[in-house]
């Protein structure tokens, strides 16, 4: 008897990459409560205030990533790679098929790159509602990835 190998098929691959999505975005749910309930993050430091967004942003970033608290810097790296990452579902559900899996993959990577811009909005402005949106969006994109499972089952 001959031990047949069988390639996944679409669907079991968008399956799989939607439950991964969901399972780095628990990561990243725990590495951003761990910030918070232990990181006061300094009031000054580079990009903090800053007049430009975008400047600040960037500066924020690479002041947070490399020297910034050891929670905030890992929550930081997590989430630009989920982002980086994200594309694969989007490729996934374009190899499926279905505009309503593809509509979600959109929509959850666009989610946790509005989260990534609201987090650095915290981070460098300390304002509480980019807190409470970057919950929302990781909500909304946690949705999104839990219906890619639903739509590739």
């Amino acid at each position: 008897m001959t031990a047949r190998t069988s390639r996944p098929t679409p669907a079991s691959r968008l399956l799989t990459t939607n439950f991964a999505a969901c399972l780095l975005l628990l990561v990243q749910l725990l590495l951003g409560m761990a910030a918070n309930l232990f990181v006061t993050l300094p009031t000054t430091h580079p990009g903090a205030n800053a007049d430009n967004y975008f400047a600040g942003a960037a500066s924020g970033l690479a002041w947070v990533i490399p020297d910034g608290p050891v929670w905030v810097a890992v929550h930081a790296t997590f989430g630009l790679a989920l982002i980086v990452l994200a594309p694969t579902v989007i490729v996934q559900a374009r190899r499926h098929g279905t505009r309503a899996g593809i509509g979600t993959a959109v929509l959850g990577a666009l989610a946790m790159i509005g989260a990534a811009f609201n987090g650095v909005s915290f981070l460098n402005y300390g304002h509480d509602f980019s807190s409470m949106i970057m919950a929302a969006l990781w909500t909304l994109a946690m949705t999104c990835y839990l219906t890619g499972m639903l739509l590739a089952a």
